[in-house]
Order: C-alpha cells, then structure tokens, then sequence
C-alpha cells in the first residue's frame, strides 16, 4: 500500500488543542465493521463484560525538552528520547550547528554536560555531577507536548497530559488513550469483573516522524523499549483460557503486547521494539482496541486500519470528522472491533 492510501483532510478547529474540562468527559466512537455508533466515552461499561482484560501501558511522560547552550553561546534545544542511565540520555538536538563530540553544554545555566557521539539521528548526552538525569529534567525540564498543540505547556498540561495510573517514567509523549480514564471509571470496570494489567511502553518522539517514503513496506519504524510484567502475562493467559476477550488500551499497549508474542504468545516479555503493523498482519493478542484518532498517512493510523480493516477506519473517520469529533491526543476516543 501507498503513504497517499491513509491521507485524510482534517480541518484544523478539529485538532484539540486542550483537553475536555473534565477528564472522561470525551465522546467514544464504536466501530464495529460498518456499524457505527456515536456515544460517551463514561458509556464504556456497557461495551464491556466480565472476564475482559483492559491492558494499559503505566508509562509516565517526563520533562524532556530542555533548553541550554553551548560553551561557545550558541543556543541549543534537546528533546530527551531516551534516559540510559543515571547520568545518560539520548536526544534529539536542534542548534544553528549540530554539536561535535566532546562539546560541552550547560542547561538552564545550571546543568552542565557533554555530547558525547551520534547515534543516528540522536546525539548521546553525558551529565556531570551526582544529580540523576530524571532528576534533571524535573527541576529544568518542559513537558514534551506534541508539535500539534500550540500552546506552551502549563500546570494544567502536567496534569493532563499524564494518566491517572502512570508509574514508570520515560515517555516522551503520553498513551492517550489512557488520558480519558478516571480512578472512578477504573473502579466502575473492576467492579462489574473486568480484569485490569499493565504493561510499560515508553513512547519515543518517534511517534510523531512523518512517513517519508510512499511505499509504505519500506518505511523504517522507530525503537520503543517494552516490559510486559508476569503478573500481566498471566492475567492474558487466563482470560484467553476462559474466553474473554483482551483489550489493548492504546496502539502503545498493542504494541507492546503483538511485539512480545511474534514467536508464542508473550515469548518475549522485554525488550527493544520496531514493530510496524500494517494492513495484512495477524494479530495474536489483541481481540478490541481503544485508541484515540491519528495523524494522516502516520503509522498509527496504518495499525488501527491493520485492526480494524482499512475501508471501515476510513469510513470511520469520515465520519468522525462529519460528526465534529475532536482529534489526536487531547481528542475523543473510539472503541475498535477487531476485523475477522
């Protein structure tokens, strides 16, 4: 398939820009082949039934972008991509002249540091001193939010943009499906028998990389470092066995949980993933999807048409757009049926 295949027009007033003032108070979108019902995502209960698993990724999203310059004066901007150590990060780097290795930085006129080589596209950072990197971030750090919301991030952003379950951090930008839940609807669902798990997916600015070759079987995905805990293998073992039905929170949670299981369900339980799910591919875990809207010709957009089936997400979305429904992260949701 082509790039052009999952373009879409998109008026712009319907990029949400900040989230509903209530968080849960979003619209869901449920797409069952060429049904499609308009309803509230507090109306998520009545989709589910007992003996389903939610499977959410407990990522926490951290303040990556960081500004400082170098030695010499020179500004420079990092989008932290991934923190490595205590004292290492990779990063994303914007300067007037992309800086040498050995170069040193200084951020927010306190943190000093060393490029210390390239990696790709990423340049790996080496902080001095005792303070841990995730520290650093928190005390100088801004909330990473995505190039489509305009707004410089505030109070509210680091509230919002942050699930009310995340744990673990180093997210770059947040699972945002997970955004629409709240510790009452979470009760709500266990209440009536509904299994809930974890896994963690720290989503990289990658996510956000345009597709820039049109066929799209030679696109190059980005890396996300997955974990899928015990606990969590268990709980989809066991609601495999008695026939309910596994719920992916998020095309991260997805991810996660098809990357672990190319070769046997949930073989491999960590690592490194560069998974990308197209039209065509046979899931192995997943059975319904809860997933907000994507970018047109993203890669994102390809997964949930992989899941469930092209001609339907695009009809969805049509419609989604007719029906004023609000898009990308602080946007409404939809409920996805998978194709059979």
């Amino acid at each position: 398939m082509q790039v052009s295949d999952f373009d879409y027009f998109l008026p712009e007033q319907l990029i949400a820009q900040f989230p509903p003032e209530v968080r849960g108070a979003s619209r869901l979108l449920h797409v069952a082949g060429g049904e499609l019902d308009d309803t509230l995502f507090c109306e998520l209960p009545r989709f589910l039934r007992a003996g389903d698993l939610l499977v959410f990724n407990d990522t926490r999203v951290i303040k990556a972008r960081l500004f400082g310059k170098k030695e010499s004066g020179g500004l420079i901007e990092a989008l932290v991509e991934r923190v490595l150590d205590t004292h290492c990060a990779l990063a994303h780097v914007r300067a007037s002249k992309a800086p040498k290795p050995g170069t040193k930085l200084i951020f927010a006129d306190k943190w000093p540091a060393e490029m210390v080589e390239r990696r790709g596209d990423l340049f790996l950072l080496r902080f001095a001193g005792t303070q841990n990197v995730l520290d650093i971030l928190d005390a100088a750090g801004q909330l990473p939010l995505p190039p489509y919301i305009t707004h410089t991030p505030d109070d509210e952003d680091a509230k919002r943009y942050q699930t009310v379950y995340a744990r673990d951090p180093g997210a770059v930008a947040a699972p945002t499906a997970g955004l629409h839940f709240t510790e009452d609807m979470l009760d709500k669902i266990r209440a009536a028998g509904v299994h809930t798990a974890f896994v963690t997916l720290h989503v990289g600015a990658g996510t956000f990389q345009p597709v820039r070759v049109e066929n799209i079987a030679e696109h190059t995905m980005h890396h996300e470092r997955y974990t899928i805990p015990a606990a969590t293998d268990a709980l989809v073992r066991a609601t495999r066995a008695a026939g309910g039905r596994v719920i992916a929170v998020g095309t991260t949670s997805l991810r996660a949980l098809e990357a672990s299981s190319q070769h046997g369900l949930l073989a491999e339980p960590e690592g490194d993933t560069d998974i990308f799910i197209t039209p065509g591919y046979q899931f192995k875990v997943v059975d319904r999807l809860i997933t907000n809207f994507h970018l047109p010709k993203s890669t994102l957009l390809m997964l949930v048409a992989a899941f469930a089936g092209y001609d339907t997400i695009m009809a969805a979305y049509r419609h989604a757009i007719a029906q004023q429904y609000r898009f990308f992260s602080y946007g409404d949701a939809m409920l996805l049926e998978k194709q059979l």
